[in-house]
């Protein structure tokens, strides 16, 4: 899933933000048209969507509408058309805020760096270039959308939530599995290599999930 997706069909602003954003460190998608916008989140999804209203194949409006049809994903109109009946419109159809064009482009930063404050950074955990969304339970690793079992997640958000701490086998075991687990204690050394699989870690040279000789594991 992308941060941002930017619906802008003037070429040179669309580029321009997208730069800004990613020198902030977000990931971005851009689409020109509203028929492609909606296609693009339908199938991949982002965590705000930036919004343009004059759009040359369907309003911005429109947009707006197809995605709360089924979404309560952020949107921020960002337009020249500067009509209160205009602003009304976006903020009933459901848009989070309205800029109008030109804008400053530091303050658009920073109401999106207070949308993802209020939205996602109470519910995300993140080190090392992993994520992990606490909220949908969804991870991803070096930017990549990656599928972790129940377990795995579990194992994982308790290893970040520690990060550069050494915890301990049975405290990890019983932690993740619970006390009264029937498991046994290879369960853990099992689902941290599947980890390992999957944050693209060398067990004999590992840089994110390491082994504590002695003690147990830690995530650095």
């Amino acid at each position: 899933m992308t941060d941002i997706l930017i619906v802008e069909d003037d070429t040179e602003l669309s580029e321009l933000l997208t730069d800004f954003l990613r020198a902030e460190g977000y990931t971005v998608s851009a689409v020109e048209s509203g028929e492609r916008a909606v296609s693009l989140f339908e199938r991949y999804g982002a965590r705000l969507v930036v919004l343009d209203i004059n759009l040359p194949d369907m309003s911005g409006f429109a947009v707006c509408s197809r995605l709360r049809e089924n979404a309560d994903t952020p949107i921020l109109i960002v337009s020249a058309r500067t009509e209160k009946e205009d602003k009304l419109n976006g903020l009933v159809l459901g848009a989070d805020d309205y800029i109008e064009k030109p804008y400053d482009i530091d303050i658009l930063l920073a109401k999106i760096k207070g949308i993802f404050k209020r939205r996602y950074q109470r519910n995300l955990l993140s080190a090392s270039g992993v994520t992990l969304n606490l909220a949908d339970r969804s991870a991803e690793i070096d930017g990549k959308s990656v599928e972790l079992a129940a377990k795995e997640f579990d194992l994982l958000a308790l290893l970040i939530e520690n990060q550069g701490k050494a915890l301990k086998k049975e405290y990890l075991f019983s932690t993740v599995w619970g006390s009264d687990s029937e498991s046994e204690l290879q369960t853990l050394h099992v689902h941290i290599n599947r980890l390992r699989q999957k944050l693209g870690d060398d067990p004999k040279n590992a840089r994110r999930l390491l082994t504590v000789w002695g003690v147990g594991y830690k995530f650095v």
